[in-house]
C-alpha cells in the first residue's frame, strides 16, 4: 500500500501537485497550431467514401459495381486475407458476433459498411458510392430490446437467442425484521449519439522502408488499436504503428476498432497510396457506435425512517448489433450488477441483467458509462420513497450512506471504497445551493396561480476510477490493463521527456504530468514535454478511459521521476564529492547539507551526455533513462464521489425545463491541478445536462434513426448551462502515490438523476412523475396528461 503525500506539502510546491496551472497545451490550441487527422496531408493521398446500409436487416443477394469504376470500388470479396472483428467476452454464456470490416452475405443496423469506394477526393468517392447498386432482401427488424430477447428472428444464425450474456448477482449480509416500505418503478434512458467536436479520422499508408502499415487515428487507445488492426489484417504488431495527434474529445467514442479502420489500411497497402476517412457529422450520427440505451425494472425497500434495506433489479441494456473491440457488448451490464448499490449500505441486493442485441448500432462506454444510468435508477427510486414517506431526499440517503468512520469499506458486491465522507459531500452540495431558501421560493410560487413550479433534486454517487487488472478481469472484457509505464528521460540539456501510453483528448495531460514531475525533481514545467499517442515511441498501455489517467499515468510518472532522482544523486554524490544520503533535492537541484554547494539537474545531465569520464565506473550505467512501471496496491480502483444538487423550474403549459441553481461538492482525493479538474467537471456538467434534457437517438419500429442532423439531435449549449457552485473536497486515497482519486468522468455521472428527480419534486404535487430521460417538453407533457387522465 503507498502512503500518499501530505496534500499540504504539496500545495506548497509552487508548480507541482494541487496548484493551479494554466495549461501548457491550450496556447497551440487556441492558436489554431493544434494538429488533427484532418490537417495532414500525403502526396498521392486517395479519400473513401462508404457505401452504408439504408436497411436496419437485410441479406444481400449482391452487388453491382458502376460500369468503367469497377477498380475503385471494393467490397468484402475483394478485402482478401482481412478478418472479421470479434471481442468476445469471458463472460460464462456470452455469445460472440462476428463483425466483417465490409458486411458479408448481411446487414444488421442502418449504416453498416458494404463497400469502400476511393478516389482523389471525398466528393468524387461519394459520387462513386452513390453509383453501387445492391440487392438487399429484407428481415424482421429488432429495434426494442425487450422485443428482441423475445422475438424469433435471429440477429445472428448461430445464436439461440438475442441475448449477448446474462449476469446474476445476488447477496444478503444482513436482516431485517423492522416494518418495510417497497417503491417500484420502470425507468429507462435513451439512447443516445456521443458528440465530440471532432469525428472518427483515419489516415493510413505503407512505409516500405520500415515494411510497417502506419495508421493516423482520432484514438484513444493507440495501442489496443494497433492489437486489433494487426489481428485482423494478418500482421505481427510491429508492422503496425498507430499514432494518435490531437483528438478533438473522445468521451469513449474513440475508444474502439473501427471497421473503417481495417478498410482504409488494408486499401493502403493493396494500392501503395495513402488512404483517408473522414467521419462527417451525419455518419457520426446515423451510422456509427451509440450508448446510454438502459431499461431498470427496480424496486427499492426502506424502513419508515428511510433507511435502504434492499435493491432488487432486472436490468436490460441495448448493446446493438455488434460487440465492439475491445471493450465487448457485456461492459455496460457487467457493471449494473456490481455498481448499482452506489455509496450505500443495505442488507440485501438482487440484480439480473441482459445484454440484448438488436438492429442498431453498437453501444459503447460513454462518459460515466454505466454509472449514469444506475446513478439514474437509484437515485429516483430513494427521491419515490422520500416523497412517499414525507421526508427530505437527503434526509433518506443519510441513514443509509456508508459513513466516513467505515472507510475503508466494502460494500454489498465488494467495491472496496477507498476513503470518503459522502454525507458531508451531500450536506455542503445541500447548504451551497441553499435548500431550505429554494423550498421557501417553491412553496411561494406553489401558492400562484400559474404554470410555472418549481422543484429540487440531488443525487448521490461513487466513481470507480483507475479500474485494475482484478476488476476487469471479472467484467469479462477482451483488454484487461496491467502496469502502467512511463518511459523517462533526461535530455543533454536537461529537458525531462516522459513518454506515456495513455494518450491525452481533452484531460490536460501535458500539464498535470509535468506538475507531478515538477513535485518529485522541482524542475520549472516548461522543461517537461510529454511524448504520447505514438506506439513507436511510448510503452505499451490499453489507453485513456476509466477516469485512470492522473491515478495510473501519474503514478508511472512519478515513480520513474523517483528512480531517475535515484540515479541523479549518485552522481551528484560524486561530483559534489559529499555522501548521497546527506544531499538535499530542492528546486532541481542536489544541495549539499551545508547549502554550500549545488549542481541541478541540467547539469548532472550534461556531465552524463558530454562528459562521462567525471562518472566513474560504478554508476549505473543505466543513466537518465528508465521505464518503469506503476499499479496500484489493491488495483481495485479509486473512488471518488460527489452529490449534485439543482433547482428547475417547470413550464406546464409548454413542458419546458428551466435550470435555475446548481450546486456540486465532488471529492477527487489530492488533485493534481483543481483548474483542470473544475474543467472537466463543468465539461462533463454540460453532456449530463444533455442526458437529463435534450439528447436522443430515437429510433422507429423499421430501426431508422430519426435524429441523423444536428437539427434533430439537440446538443446544449453555453445558454443551457445553469448558475453553478463548485465545491472540492480532498480525502487522500491510501491506495495511490500522491493520494490522487480518478475523476474525469463525475460531471457526466449525477445530473440525469438529479435533474429529473427536481422536475419530478416539481410536479409531484399535480399527480405528474417522469421515469424516462430525457426530460423533453413532450414527455413532460405526457406525464402531466397522464396524471390528469388518473385525477
Amino acid at each position: 500500500m503507498n502512503a500518499p503525500t501530505s496534500p499540504h506539502l504539496l500545495q506548497a510546491l509552487g508548480q507541482g501537485i494541487g496548484q493551479r496551472v494554466q495549461r501548457k497545451e491550450d496556447q497551440r490550441l487556441l492558436l489554431g497550431r493544434g494538429q488533427y487527422v484532418g490537417d495532414i496531408r500525403m502526396p498521392d493521398m486517395l479519400d473513401v467514401a462508404f457505401v452504408r446500409a439504408p436497411l436496419a436487416h437485410a441479406r444481400i443477394n449482391g452487388i453491382a459495381k458502376p460500369a468503367g469504376y469497377e477498380a475503385m470500388v471494393y467490397t468484402m470479396a475483394d478485402l482478401v486475407g482481412a478478418q472479421p472483428i470479434l471481442a468476445a467476452s469471458a463472460l460464462p454464456g456470452f455469445k460472440r458476433s462476428v463483425q466483417w470490416p465490409l458486411a458479408q452475405d448481411k446487414v444488421r443496423h442502418v449504416g453498416e459498411l458494404v463497400a469502400a469506394c476511393v478516389a482523389p477526393t471525398r466528393a468524387r468517392a461519394e459520387d462513386i458510392a452513390a453509383q453501387v447498386e445492391v440487392d438487399y432482401a429484407e428481415l424482421p427488424v429488432l429495434a426494442d430490446m425487450h422485443a428482441a430477447m423475445a422475438a424469433p428472428t435471429r440477429l445472428h444464425e448461430d445464436w439461440a437467442d438475442n441475448v449477448f450474456a446474462e449476469t446474476n448477482v445476488d447477496r444478503r449480509v444482513a436482516e431485517s425484521t423492522a416494518p418495510a416500505h417497497t417503491v417500484r418503478r420502470q425507468l429507462r434512458t435513451s439512447r443516445q449519439c456521443m458528440a465530440p467536436l471532432e469525428g472518427r479520422a483515419v489516415l493510413c499508408w505503407w512505409d516500405h522502408r520500415m515494411d510497417q502499415l502506419v495508421m493516423y487515428s482520432a484514438a484513444q487507445l493507440p495501442h489496443i488499436n494497433r492489437t486489433g488492426l494487426a489481428e485482423c489484417l494478418g500482421l505481427d504488431q510491429g508492422q503496425v504503428r498507430v499514432v494518435s495527434p490531437d483528438v478533438g474529445g473522445g468521451f469513449g467514442y474513440k475508444g474502439i476498432l473501427l471497421p473503417e479502420e481495417i478498410c482504409c489500411a488494408w486499401l493502403a497497402r493493396h494500392l501503395g497510396r495513402p488512404v483517408r476517412w473522414l467521419e462527417d457529422r451525419r455518419e457520426q450520427l446515423s451510422a456509427n457506435a451509440n450508448c446510454r440505451e438502459h431499461a431498470y425494472d427496480i424496486a427499492v425497500t426502506v424502513e419508515p425512517d428511510g433507511r435502504l434495506v434492499g435493491i432488487e433489479c432486472d436490468a436490460v441494456v441495448d448493446s446493438g448489433a455488434y460487440s465492439s473491440y475491445p471493450f465487448s457488448a457485456c461492459l455496460e451490464a457487467a457493471q449494473v450488477g456490481s455498481i448499482l448499490p452506489g455509496p450505500y449500505q443495505m442488507d440485501w441486493f438482487r440484480c439480473r441483467t441482459r445484454s440484448a442485441a438488436t438492429n442498431k448500432p453498437p453501444i459503447l462506454p460513454y462518459r460515466g458509462v454505466a454509472r449514469t444510468g444506475v446513478c439514474f435508477a437509484l437515485e429516483l427510486m430513494l427521491d419515490a420513497a422520500a416523497r412517499d414517506l414525507g421526508i427530505e431526499p437527503h434526509a433518506l440517503r443519510a441513514r443509509s450512506l456508508v459513513p466516513a468512520s467505515a472507510m475503508p469499506y466494502t460494500n454489498i458486491t465488494n467495491k472496496l471504497f477507498d476513503s470518503g465522507d459522502y454525507q458531508a459531500a451531500m450536506d455542503r452540495a445541500v447548504a451551497a445551493l441553499d435548500w431550505d431558501a429554494w423550498r421557501t421560493r417553491q412553496r411561494a410560487a406553489h401558492a400562484q396561480a400559474g404554470t410555472r413550479r418549481i422543484g429540487l433534486g440531488l443525487a448521490v454517487f461513487c466513481e470507480q476510477g483507475a479500474h485494475g487488472t482484478s476488476v476487469y478481469h471479472g467484467w469479462g472484457i477482451p483488454m484487461v490493463p496491467g502496469y502502467e509505464q512511463c518511459a523517462a528521460r533526461f535530455t543533454p540539456d536537461g529537458v525531462l521527456e516522459l513518454r506515456l501510453g495513455a494518450h491525452s483528448h481533452g484531460q490536460g495531460m501535458e500539464t498535470s504530468m509535468a506538475q507531478v514531475a515538477h513535485t518529485v525533481l522541482g524542475i520549472p514545467i516548461a522543461q517537461v514535454r510529454l511524448v504520447h499517442g505514438d506506439t513507436a515511441q511510448s510503452p505499451y498501455s490499453t489507453g485513456t478511459w476509466g477516469s485512470r489517467c492522473a491515478v495510473m499515468s501519474g503514478g508511472a510518472v512519478g515513480t520513474a521521476a523517483k528512480a531517475l532522482a535515484e540515479r541523479m544523486r549518485a552522481m551528484a554524490a560524486v561530483l559534489l564529492e559529499a555522501p548521497a544520503e546527506t544531499l538535499r533535492l530542492e528546486g532541481g537541484s542536489f544541495r549539499t547539507a551545508d547549502g554550500a554547494s549545488a549542481l541541478t539537474l541540467a547539469e548532472i545531465a550534461r556531465t552524463w551526455y558530454r562528459a562521462p569520464q567525471k562518472i566513474p565506473p560504478g554508476i549505473d550505467p543505466g543513466g537518465l533513462e528508465t521505464v518503469v512501471g506503476y499499479k496500484t496496491q489493491p488495483d481495485t480502483g479509486t473512488f471518488s464521489y460527489a452529490c449534485h444538487a439543482c433547482a428547475v423550474e417547470v413550464d406546464t403549459a409548454t413542458g419546458q425545463v428551466r435550470l435555475l441553481d446548481y450546486a456540486i461538492c465532488e471529492d477527487g482525493g489530492v488533485l493534481l491541478n483543481p483548474l483542470i479538474v473544475e474543467g472537466q467537471l463543468i465539461g462533463g456538467l454540460a453532456q449530463g445536462i444533455g442526458t437529463a434534457l435534450y439528447e436522443e437517438m430515437p429510433f422507429d419500429a423499421e430501426g431508422q434513426p430519426l435524429a441523423s442532423t444536428l437539427a434533430d439531435y439537440i446538443l446544449p449549449g453555453a445558454g443551457e448551462m445553469p448558475p453553478l457552485k463548485v465545491l472540492h473536497m480532498e480525502t487522500p486515497s491510501p491506495h495511490t502515490l500522491f493520494g490522487q482519486k480518478g475523476i474525469g468522468e463525475g460531471g457526466a455521472i449525477a445530473p440525469p438523476a438529479a435533474i429529473i428527480n427536481a422536475v419530478n419534486d416539481a410536479l409531484f404535487a399535480l399527480g405528474a412523475e417522469l421515469t424516462e430521460c430525457p426530460a423533453s417538453p413532450e414527455r413532460v407533457l405526457a406525464a402531466l396528461a397522464a396524471a390528469g387522465a388518473k385525477a
